[in-house]
């Protein structure tokens, strides 16, 4: 699989490089809904503190998922309980498109088959698709 090395405009939103540990679920939004990083940022900390008092660090899904649906994204699920991995962060196993894919404890864009992040999640292919948000 291609990959861009990105920070989602982290840096240009005037966030230091390693200034947020577990931002990817904030960058992957920003990528692939061509949103403003700090935009996405700031709309994600202000649902998180409606449900927890934490607004630093991995966003939890409870929180990310609303948000994404409500900007008109859908969830597909490509991995059940007990059915094991059948999809896996590959060009060749993910639909063409805008997409958000979730892996284990991350998040990723992935963009016409290109995985758009700060360094390759792909494990050289194997790692398992829980599944992903597409519009």
């Amino acid at each position: 699989m291609n990959i861009v090395i990105t920070d989602g405009g982290r840096q240009a939103a005037g966030f230091p490089r390693n200034s947020r540990k577990g931002d990817c679920v904030v960058r992957a939004i920003a990528i692939a809904a061509e949103r403003p990083y700090g935009l996405v940022r700031d709309e994600l900390n202000d649902r998180a503190c409606r449900l927890t008092d934490v607004v630093d660090g991995p966003v939890p899904r409870e929180v990310y998922e609303p948000y994404l649906l409500e900007l008109g994204w859908r969830w597909k699920p490509t991995m059940l309980i007990g059915s094991g991995c059948r999809v896996h962060l590959r060009a060749a196993e993910l639909p063409m498109g805008r997409l958000i894919v979730r892996v284990s404890v991350h998040l990723v864009a992935v963009l016409d088959g290109v995985v758009h992040d700060l360094y390759d999640p792909t494990r050289n292919g194997g790692r398992c698709v829980y599944g992903y948000y597409h519009r």
